[in-house]
């Protein structure tokens, strides 16, 4: 049972809230489960160890758990405790950690999250002048990796690194990039589609204060940010330091309460759907889009696989639809949401008012794979003039700017279910991709994407 001496927290937010008006620091996590729930770390004594300080149940039936913590501060580290009549103890790390200490599993080589870190990300100063997001008509949008995109040889400064080359990207021509998910992800390369932490920053790009430097210096040169995020599935490796079985409670050997537990949560990933039937779920992600539109002042979101996110294999996910909703309903007027549904579904990008998702444009794949065929053929009688110009013609919604054009993205130039594939002039001429032929080609579909109606997007250079 609770400590008598154990006070719900009257500090608002899930994770970790600083107290800058008494000290201390808020703490406040999902168990619906447990019996008890603690923290421990560094601030607790002894350290880590049987001082951990218990959290008091908020309610009867909530689930939730808080505390406000005295001795807790900025750069403490920490870890709940999840405690079960009958179960040994589960240390847990905070799924709204905003970021992770690691260590290397010496078993694969793989880096995994051992702690919790404490962060206050307020105290960044922005610039005054405020930034203006281009009109939609005038987006040309560059997707970047940051993993391969600049590298100095030190992991850590990815975000940091990266800043040195906006002024390249602005005289490019560049008004928005599009990030690659760059939260915590297991193995120390990866695309970032196998996210472990949602609210934590890969710790091989940065921190929190990097990541805010590089949107203040991508804005300042006019340049707006877009973050890519996952919503359609976690991990699904690593989960189990943090919300694979969270509080203890499973269901038909599914992962707890943060996942389905039955067939819906089956991906092409695994087992890993995020459970959009449950409120607290889908708080979480909607907390963790308005993480990027409000705190990091990113300029827009691209949700990947949405089609995902509104429908499993057993059927359509109403309240995945609904979580899409909310995010376009409470980011700012000017963000720019894209999502990457695939499948054209004019719905996607229709108001909320009027049924749809709400969001402002979506990836359309169709015109990839009619340019690509196009340019990639060897013959003329391979190539179909007609469809080119049903490409060039389309609409979602009658408007051009709903769609999000491009002839190359990172679904196109990396592995891909086991499939290798490559660069468009690598395609085009395999082994010469350095050929006349390969290179005017490849120009020529650039030259389509950057002339068309639509949102134009290339894959980084």
């Amino acid at each position: 049972m609770a400590s008598p001496a154990a006070q719900p927290s009257t500090i608002p937010g899930m994770g970790t809230k600083i107290n800058h008006d008494g000290g201390g620091v808020s703490f406040r996590v999902w168990a619906p489960h447990a019996d008890q729930v603690y923290v421990a770390g560094n601030f607790t004594e002894p350290a880590w160890g049987e001082g951990k300080i218990p959290l008091a149940r908020e309610g009867n039936e909530s689930g939730y758990w808080s505390a406000l913590v005295p001795e807790a501060k900025e750069n403490d580290h920490y870890k709940f405790v999840i405690s079960s009549k009958g179960q040994p103890d589960l240390w847990k790390l905070d799924p709204y950690c905003r970021c992770a200490t690691g260590y290397v599993d010496p078993k694969d080589g793989s880096t995994r999250q051992s702690e919790c870190v404490i962060v206050d990300p307020d105290l960044f100063s922005w610039d005054k002048k405020q930034f203006t997001m281009p009109s939609w008509n005038e987006l040309v949008i560059y997707e970047l990796h940051l993993g391969t995109f600049s590298d100095n040889g030190i992991t850590s400064r990815r975000f940091l690194d990266a800043i040195e080359k906006l002024d390249y990207l602005a005289e490019l021509g560049i008004n928005a990039v599009e990030i690659m998910p760059c939260t915590e992800f297991d193995t120390n390369t990866s695309m970032g589609y196998n996210p472990s932490l949602l609210f934590a920053i890969e710790a091989d790009y940065g921190k929190e204060r990097g990541v805010q430097r590089f949107v203040n210096e991508a804005n300042r040169r006019g340049i707006a940010v877009l973050f890519d995020v996952v919503y359609n599935h976690l991990g699904p490796d690593n989960l189990g330091d943090c919300f694979w079985c969270f509080d203890g409670w499973q269901e038909n050997n599914y992962g707890g309460i943060y996942f389905y537990q039955d067939d819906r949560a089956q991906t092409d990933f695994g087992a890993t759907r995020p459970d959009f039937g449950r409120p607290e779920v889908r708080q979480m992600l909607r907390d963790n889009a308005m993480m990027w539109l409000h705190e990091y002042r990113a300029d827009g979101l691209r949700l990947d696989s949405t089609s995902n996110i509104r429908r499993s294999r057993q059927g359509d996910l109403p309240d995945g639809w609904q979580l899409m909703q909310w995010i376009n309903r409470d980011k700012y007027p000017d963000n720019f949401t894209i999502a990457e549904d695939l499948e054209d579904n004019e719905w996607i990008t229709k108001k909320e008012e009027d049924g749809g998702a709400g969001f402002g444009s979506q990836w359309d794949v169709g015109f990839y794979r009619v340019i690509r065929d196009a340019v990639v053929s060897m013959n003329d009688e391979s190539r179909s003039m007609p469809a080119i110009r049903d490409a060039l013609n389309k609409r979602y919604n009658g408007d051009a700017f709903q769609r999000v054009i491009y002839s190359e993205s990172h679904d196109e130039v990396t592995e891909h279910f086991g499939i290798k594939l490559g660069r468009m002039p690598e395609k085009i001429w395999p082994g010469n991709a350095d050929s006349w032929a390969s290179r005017k080609r490849s120009t020529l579909a650039a030259a389509i994407v950057f002339t068309s109606p639509g949102v134009p997007m290339i894959f980084q250079v």
